[in-house]
This record gives C-alpha cells, sequence and structure tokens, in this order.
C-alpha cells in the first residue's frame, strides 16, 4: 500500500478558480459578514492605508473601499488579480491598486499600512509566525491587523488530501499574535460555513482577530 503525500492548494489552483469565485453565495455572504465585524472593531476612516493579503476576488476590500483610503490588494494568484483589475475599472474604483505578492517570498511593500486585512488565507500559508512579524513590521504604530480564518477543525473542512492547518486554536494564535508584537488580541465569531459531510450537514465557525501594533 502506498502513501500519498498532501496537495498544497498553490496559486495556479486559484488561477483556475477565479472566474467562478465571486459565483459562490456562500463566499459572496463570508466576505460581508466580516467587513461588518471589521466595520465595528476598528474605527475606519477615509484617510486609512490598507493592505488586504490574500484579497481573492476582493470580496472583503470592496465593500469597504469606501470606508478607507488607499488600499493595496495583493495575492499570489495572477487570475485572482485580474478579475479584481476588472472589478476596479468597471466600477470606477479610484483607492484600489494591485500587486502580486507571497510575503514569504517576496520582497514587502515598502508603503506601511494603518490596517491590514487577510480573509481565509492564513490556513494556507505553511509558516504563521513569520507572517504574523511581516504583518506588525507592515503596520504603522497603533495600525490594526484584522485576520478572519477557521476554527480549529479536525481536517474534513478540505479534506486529508489537502495540505494546510486545520484552522486555528484561538488561545494558540493569540499568543502568537502578542508574540510578534501586537497587543489587545481580541476574537469573535463572525460566519459559519456549513458542509455537507456523510454524517450530514457541518458547521465550521469562522473568527475575525483582531490586535494593534502598539505605538512603541
Amino acid at each position: 500500500m502506498t502513501s500519498t503525500q498532501p496537495t498544497r492548494l498553490d496559486a495556479a489552483h486559484f488561477d483556475t478558480k477565479a472566474r467562478q469565485w465571486d459565483e459562490n453565495p456562500v463566499f459572496q455572504e463570508r466576505g460581508r459578514k466580516i467587513a461588518e465585524a471589521i466595520r465595528k472593531t476598528a474605527p475606519l476612516r477615509r484617510g486609512m492605508s490598507a493592505l488586504d493579503y490574500g484579497c481573492g476576488t476582493g470580496l472583503l476590500s470592496f465593500p469597504l473601499k469606501d470606508e478607507l483610503g488607499a488600499i493595496l490588494m495583493a495575492d499570489s494568484s495572477s487570475g485572482m488579480l485580474e478579475v479584481v483589475n476588472e472589478k476596479i475599472a468597471a466600477q470606477g474604483v479610484g483607492n484600489m491598486a494591485t500587486m502580486k505578492l507571497d510575503l514569504l517570498v517576496d520582497p514587502p511593500p515598502t508603503q506601511r499600512f494603518d490596517l491590514i486585512v487577510t480573509a481565509m488565507t492564513l490556513h494556507h500559508v505553511p509558516d504563521t509566525n513569520p507572517i504574523l512579524r511581516i504583518f506588525h513590521d507592515l503596520l504603522q504604530p497603533g495600525g490594526y491587523l484584522c485576520i478572519a480564518d477557521l476554527d480549529k477543525e479536525d481536517g474534513s473542512f478540505h479534506g486529508p488530501e489537502i495540505d494546510v492547518h486545520h484552522g486555528f486554536d484561538r488561545a494558540d494564535l493569540g499568543l502568537r499574535a502578542a508574540n510578534a508584537g501586537f497587543a489587545a488580541v481580541q476574537f469573535q465569531t463572525v460566519f459559519s460555513i456549513a458542509k455537507a459531510r456523510e454524517t450530514g450537514t457541518r458547521d465550521y465557525p469562522v473568527f475575525l482577530m483582531t490586535a494593534r501594533r502598539t505605538n512603541l
């Protein structure tokens, strides 16, 4: 009996999904719910510069675009960024720009941000601690980090054949954020994804973690 290594979903996988991404009503609702929670948690203002890391087709940032200043939409998938650029052009959005970016491989942007948002991306990042430190360094003092992702689960969300984090334990992720230099770490449940399984429908909660870079 031979064993196979789990597959890590790379940019090419998301390239193939990009054109149909916005057709999924769950993705649409999830983006709106996360945006609503960010709106209630972080004091958004038109002068804030923001980074949406792992932006996909922009389902998180487009609902927030009128409440923020310049938004850098970053993703490692060219296909996703093509869709974002088309939406920017179609809607005449003037405060969004795109960048192909993998922060664990590529040089980080030179600018610093007042807000970093990332939704359903962290569980695809192999090394959690380095990315949290990079987020910290990319924020202005006092800036906000908002991470939305899955609560700890048994691996059934993606299936055992996919090599990703099986969600996150909130206490552990909060400690990792604190070790990276963040303060005022808070969690809340903002959404739940229902998936059909052999034993019936199962709900997978999605949290929003908010944290701040200290003024030091």
